[in-house]
């Protein structure tokens, strides 16, 4: 029996090396693959790119429509929904109607703490520990400072969802007290 499994083996060993020097043949209509299966990004790692995406843009657009405090900016729209949309749009009005802007960029640093379902995301929760410390606000009469007390680091909880045209949007999101995170 040992015997019979060496001969098996040396022959399959012939035959690979008589193998190495027979061209392939080729097909020109075959299709060739451009990506090996380990290079191709499942659908839960695209769909937390895109809800990632969806998050910092809205932070984006809220940062912009601040600038002059735009309660009705279009933009707040693109990557908003919902309680999010509405708590974007009340945090504006209220600047608005207090004469103040804001100014300055947030620094965020957000990351997937779930996704669910895990194979294909159709909602996924968000956390940071967004910087305020250089987004502060001003008054729009004498461009002073209006903020009486420094920014600093606040954790953000936010739900990001898939929308039925496909797109991400933040459908609610949390933002807790300076140096909660």
């Amino acid at each position: 029996m040992n015997l019979t499994k060496k001969a098996l083996a040396a022959a399959g060993a012939v035959l690979l090396l008589g193998a190495c020097d027979t061209p392939v043949a080729t097909t020109t209509n075959a299709p060739v693959p451009t990506q090996t299966p380990s290079s191709v990004a499942s659908a839960a790692d695209v769909a937390r790119d895109k809800a990632l995406a969806a998050y910092k843009q809205m932070w984006g657009d809220f940062t912009a429509a601040g600038k002059t405090s735009d309660w009705q900016s279009p933009g707040l729209r693109q990557h908003a929904t919902g309680i999010a949309l509405d708590k974007l749009s009340q945090s504006l009005y209220g600047d608005d109607y207090r004469g103040l802007v804001t100014k300055g960029n947030p620094i965020l640093n957000p990351s997937v703490a779930t996704a669910e379902p895990s194979n294909d995301p159709k909602t996924i929760v968000i956390t940071d520990c967004g910087d305020s410390t250089n987004w502060l606000k001003y008054r729009k009469d004498n461009g002073a400072l209006a903020d009486d007390k420094p920014g600093g680091r606040h954790l953000i909880n936010s739900t990001v969802e898939k929308q039925a045209d496909g797109s991400w949007k933040v459908s609610d999101y949390g933002v807790h007290d300076v140096g909660s995170c």
